[in-house]
């Protein structure tokens, strides 16, 4: 059965070590299936940058028990190996709860655990954090133990010592090194697109090999060999018009989407174009809506205002087709961001707000629809995340703030809350726009994926 990888807190060490197996295994010419626990991209994309199949995301709180289960399964059987990547600390959930946490996930999945700590500075310290964490829940399974940060073979013989009682397999002691470092930034780890140096596959190959017990860890990485039936096809819930193709904002400068949501779009027959802003490009003619998922575009606020074709081409798409932009996606829509610098950056000016740095917003949301609208209907109930260190001030509108029939419809979709808040309005919307800084999970959604669905195929901007 797969494991889990798992720790007491976050910067454990668990993505270095999920990278490690991952470049032993695509050196020995093995498929190994990635997951990773929670709403994350960036780790995410580490983990699909070295060669290995698409990691994909598994969360309860977005995505439901039945739908976890299923796409764990769907994906783990094609593979000979698979490994979920915990989040955070084994308990951790929503809010003060361990609902939704990387314990909830190896729980449904019956999955063991591997556990990964951080020895620096410790010996016999370590044996009652281990101990608290296992005695925590009886529910749960930890089959081995990997120690990061041991830099002497004195302070190995140590831990082994202290641990010599334990019934629990030692797989492993990772020294300090520089080369497996994974740069990191203010949002988690600094994505593939951005980063300067590249995973050395080898030489995260030839540390796991050295450092690790790859042969028992073999054992606990084998995909589960239950049989199961899916439904392949979601097309026959829906009337597809394939004249009408999403153009979809992919780029080194957006690029927060679920693997998922493309696959389900295509699986249900919509055609999907690319469209790239870092690159200038306009949107093609032939879309008739457009996705802007999330990304970084305060990191290339410049070159997005110098993208003149771009931009235009976004205002005038505006005019006929449906957008649906999340988080950085809306940033561009405003008319300007203002950068960690205090530069102002012009944008598409579509929205009447500027953009700049503000607090973490970070966690699940409990969302509820204050009217219908092409994502969401009144009274309905979804659930998103958000994560983002910028904030939105209103402002005038250089470009779509006329006193039109159009304008006076823009209002918030929807009221937000988080563990332990109250609902407050959030986003903008009419007929033909959806933008916000929550992040949704469209293809374990039904209600929302008919609406989104809806929206594309309702849309006559085309038939004019």
């Amino acid at each position: 059965m797969p494991c889990t990888i798992s720790s007491p807190s976050t910067d454990s060490g668990k993505t270095t070590l999920s990278l490690l197996i991952s470049c032993w295994a695509f050196s020995k010419g093995i498929k190994i299936q990635t997951f990773k626990v929670g709403p994350d991209y960036l780790d995410q994309q580490q983990l699909s940058s070295i060669g290995q199949p698409i990691c994909r995301n598994l969360d309860i709180f977005l995505s439901g028990e039945e739908w976890v289960k299923k796409n764990f399964l769907k994906n783990s059987l094609k593979y000979e190996f698979s490994l979920i990547e915990g989040a955070m600390g084994l308990f951790d959930g929503l809010g003060a709860t361990a609902y939704s946490s990387t314990a909830n996930i190896a729980k449904l999945l019956d999955t063991p655990i591997i556990f990964i700590i951080n020895a620096r500075g410790q010996v016999a310290s370590l044996l009652p954090t281990f101990r608290g964490f296992r005695a925590f829940d009886n529910g749960l399974s930890i089959k081995g133990i990997i120690f990061n940060n041991v830099n002497s073979d004195r302070h190995k013989r140590l831990i082994r010592e202290v641990f010599k009682n334990e019934e629990i397999e030692i797989l492993g002691f990772l020294p300090s090194d520089s080369k497996i470092n994974v740069n990191k930034a203010n949002l988690g780890l600094i994505s593939p697109f951005d980063s300067e140096r590249k995973i050395d596959v080898d030489y995260f190959a030839s540390f796991a090999e050295k450092n690790l017990d790859v042969i028992s860890l073999s054992n606990l990485l084998k995909s589960p060999q239950k049989k199961i039936i899916l439904n392949n096809s979601n097309s026959k819930d829906f009337k597809i018009d394939k004249s009408k193709p999403i153009a979809i904002a992919e780029d080194k400068i957006f690029h927060f989407q679920y693997p998922e949501t493309k696959e389900f779009l295509h699986e249900i027959g919509i055609p999907l174009i690319s469209w790239s802003i870092f690159d200038n490009e306009e949107i093609p003619n032939e879309a008739s809506s457009l996705l802007i998922p999330g990304g970084f575009p305060e990191k290339y606020a410049s070159h997005i205002s110098d993208s003149y074709k771009s931009l235009m081409s976004l205002r005038e798409f505006r005019k006929k087709g449906f957008i649906y932009a999340e988080c950085g996606g809306m940033m561009i829509l405003g008319d300007i961001i203002k950068d960690e610098n205090g530069n102002n950056h012009k944008m598409s000016g579509i929205l009447p707000f500027k953009s700049k740095k503000s607090n973490l917003s970070v966690g699940y949301r409990y969302i509820k629809g204050l009217k219908d609208t092409p994502i969401i209907k009144q009274n309905q109930s979804i659930r998103g995340h958000e994560f983002h260190y910028w904030e939105v001030e209103r402002s005038s509108s250089e470009f779509d703030l006329k006193k039109n029939e159009s304008q006076k419809q823009l209002s918030s979709p929807w009221e937000i809350k988080s563990w332990g808040t109250e609902y407050k309005k959030e986003g903008w919307s009419d007929q033909k726009l959806h933008a916000s800084w929550v992040h949704l999970h469209l293809p374990s959604c039904p209600e929302v994926a008919k609406n989104f669905v809806d929206a594309i195929q309702n849309n006559h901007s085309h038939d004019s």
